[in-house]
């Protein structure tokens, strides 16, 4: 079986979802699957410099291909004549394309081109067709959608959400979901990949056994549409992590900033004092403004902590510097260390020393991070409005609340007063992220997927 993944960028200015593609071609990979990436060399949408990087020619990395094309005409909008080319040459080459991300003008002619060469596809958006996020340029992505996303859609042989709430409320464009799928799952010829009990199955690919219609989402375009046409079917699996902590041994940090490590060092290193870790983009949608109020409130109750602020936002380094003045103007600046971007070592260093680890999200459609935290054995405090925020209150692995102040503070609080309830908690979040983030796992799932997507074409 020979996949194709496309996605705009892979560089870590974009974020651990761009990352994810990856770990799951690493993960498909060694499970017998031919996988070939290609992506721009984008590494930033706001004057940074191209990644360093072979472009134009296969690279092999962890069992995988990846190639990466130039950037041009339009460096912006991670846009690449070069790559769709190469599409257009070598799509015959392959059995099933994975495009992840939607309104990228790279992946969204890319999807078109597949159509044309009638090579089946799945549609991974990335969070992009959740309503909160569909706000932003509204307007322009009515036009956007009417005209290129939602045949694209509509074309796809599935939509890969990463969790069952992603599914539940993304948009779908005016599209209707009309369709059969056997229940049961006979594998392709030849398959090499071990296949799941059809009970599993059934879980994974809906809807199944039967013909029925949903109107998606909260469809906030409703009246725009004046069509109807059927939407394909919605798979859920989610995004796994690699990070394997051991919380007994601590190595150092692996950084040529002595002073840096120093004070990391410093602040984490008082006995009896917890330690709460911020480890995502500094972005508006990640609540970090709440978070810092609620901290401050936690503070003036006499209840002592250190705070790591581990993050950036290359797109909007206006925001993050707004947010490092409103700590440093704050009670908060006694006890907080600002890391900057955390990858590597240092990542492992601070998931390691965290007693606990926060995103008030206000919207998720998976967080990595949060399960990064989970695999380190570190309970988390999330917002409701994280989509795997269900799945961690079932499973005990943290505490979950509304977007409020008064609530994010009271469940910190709880939480810093409780070391053997964290304790068992990170425990618990440790065993679910290895049980159902771990990319075999995934990996399995997936190419169970592409199977059936096959068998049905």
């Amino acid at each position: 079986m020979r996949i194709l993944q496309i996605i705009p960028s892979i560089s870590l200015v974009y974020g651990g979802p761009s990352q994810m593609v990856l770990g799951l071609s690493a993960a498909l990979a060694s499970q017998g699957v031919d996988v070939t990436i290609i992506t721009t060399d984008s590494n930033g949408d706001i004057g940074q410099p191209p990644l360093e990087v072979p472009l134009n020619l296969p690279i092999k990395q962890d069992g995988y291909h990846i190639i990466y094309f130039r950037c041009s005409p339009v460096r912006r909008y991670k846009f690449s004549l070069d790559l769709l080319r190469w599409l257009h040459q070598n799509a015959g080459q392959f059995d099933l394309a994975h495009i992840h991300a939607l309104f990228s003008p790279v992946t969204t002619l890319a999807t078109t081109i597949a159509r044309y060469r009638k090579l089946p596809y799945i549609i991974r958006p990335c969070g992009m067709l959740d309503p909160a996020d569909l706000q932003k340029k509204k307007y322009l992505k009515q036009v956007y959608a009417a005209l290129l996303e939602r045949p694209n859609l509509a074309g796809a042989a599935a939509i890969h959400f990463t969790s069952k709430r992603e599914a539940e409320v993304s948009e779908r464009f005016g599209l209707e979901v009309e369709t059969s799928i056997r229940q049961g799952f006979k594998p392709l010829p030849h398959s090499e990949s071990p296949l799941k009990k059809t009970e599993e199955i059934k879980e994974l690919i809906s809807p199944l056994n039967k013909t029925f219609t949903i109107k998606g989402g909260i469809n906030y375009l409703s009246n725009f549409w004046t069509s109807k046409i059927s939407m394909p079917r919605d798979l859920v699996i989610p995004l796994g992590v690699t990070l394997n902590v051991d919380r007994s041994f601590i190595s150092r940090v692996n950084t040529t900033d002595k002073t840096r490590t120093e004070v990391l060092t410093a602040n984490l290193g008082e006995a009896g004092i917890p330690a709460i870790l911020f480890m995502s983009r500094i972005d508006p949608k990640k609540g970090v403004d709440l978070l810092i109020t609620a901290l401050e409130s936690i503070l003036l109750n006499n209840i002592h902590f250190n705070f790591i602020l581990a993050g950036s936002n290359a797109q909007d380094a206006q925001y993050e510097t707004k947010i490092k003045l409103k700590i440093q103007n704050s009670i908060l600046a006694q006890c907080t260390t600002i890391t900057g971007f955390a990858s590597g070592d240092l990542k492992v260093e601070l998931l390691a020393k965290a007693d606990l680890f926060v995103l008030p999200s206000y919207y998720e459609n998976f967080g990595i991070a949060v399960a990064e935290a989970m695999a380190a054995g570190t309970p988390v405090v999330i917002s409701d409005r994280v989509y795997i925020s269900e799945e961690i209150q079932q499973a005990e692995a943290g505490w979950v609340g509304p977007l409020e102040v008064g609530a994010m503070a009271g469940l910190i609080r709880s939480a810093l007063l409780d070391p053997d309830e964290r304790k068992r908690r990170g425990i618990n979040a440790k065993n679910y992220a290895q049980k159902h983030y771990n990319w075999r796992e995934i990996g399995q799932r997936t190419i169970e997927a592409y199977q059936q997507i096959l068998f049905d074409n």
